[in-house]
């Protein structure tokens, strides 16, 4: 079997190494890691990734946001389900507490909202914060892990996973401005911590090729309790106007309904709710 990890010591030097500047840094505490996991592996996960009519992917489509997920992880090829069982393995539990600074990460067993991903043409997610609180787990989300699988990835064609500085203002949230783009290349991981002000977002619209699509592996983490300064009543994800969309009516209508998680959608999963 191909080691998903390249040297289990060096991924922990490398989180040592890398916590000051995470910890330190702006909008959100977050890094990035090119040529993250054993090649051999990830080629072989990009080689057995599903194409969208292979699965019965969880479908959204609606104004905010139009992707693909799949979280079902026994269900995916061995190549990716390896991933993603690595992603929730003691080292690397070890490597993000050292590289974050949290204490007690706990993964997700269910992978809630995780595994893959897949944005086709015109796709986008608009920028956000997530859920907060994990009501069957008795969790507080704290972390996002993204592993990008996309080969021979142009400029042009976008997808840039972008970190927007904002703030909470007379109860809404208020965006300033994208303050870095990172564009989803092969093996690349991005990793960054969520609070109430961890905006992000892939807000717009995927421009690569028809027959090509925005892959990516997903996985979420949380630990008991968060600090008593970042504690906030639980809420769904919640979608924020960007600057320019200030005072579009149906767009606003439409992001509290998303935030009120009443739009529709194929997703069936009420024994996660």
């Amino acid at each position: 079997m191909t080691a998903i990890f390249k040297d289990e010591k060096a991924l922990l030097a490398l989180a040592e190494q890398s916590a000051q500047a995470y910890q330190t840094a702006a909008p959100f505490s977050h890094a990035v890691f090119d040529n993250f996991l054993n090649e051999l592996a990830v080629q072989a996960a990009v080689d057995a990734f599903p194409k969208p009519e292979e699965l019965d992917f969880y479908r959204y489509d609606n104004p905010l946001e139009k992707k693909l997920a799949f979280d079902q992880v026994g269900l995916l090829p061995s190549p990716i389900s390896s991933i993603l069982y690595a992603l929730n393995s003691p080292v690397f539990l070890c490597f993000l507490e050292k590289l974050t600074g949290i204490d007690g990460i706990i993964p997700d067993p269910y992978y809630r909202g995780g595994g893959i991903h897949q944005i086709k043409p015109g796709g986008k997610l608009d920028v956000h914060i997530d859920f907060n609180h994990y009501k069957k787990l008795k969790l507080e989300r704290r972390l996002n892990v993204l592993l990008y699988l996309n080969q021979s990835w142009e400029e042009e064609y976008g997808g840039y996973f972008e970190l927007w500085s904002g703030k909470r203002e007379n109860g809404r949230h208020v965006l300033n401005q994208c303050e870095k783009k990172i564009l989803p290349l092969f093996n690349r991981l991005a990793v960054f911590t969520t609070s109430e002000h961890s905006y992000h977002g892939h807000p717009e619209p995927l421009n690569c090729p028809e027959g090509m699509t925005r892959k990516s592996i997903a996985t979420y983490y949380y630990t008991v309790g968060r600090p008593e300064d970042e504690i906030a009543d639980a809420h769904s994800t919640t979608f924020i106007a960007r600057p320019h969309e200030v005072g579009d009516e149906t767009l606003d209508a439409l992001r509290e309904k998303r935030n009120q998680s009443r739009l529709t959608s194929n997703v069936k999963k009420d024994w996660l709710a």
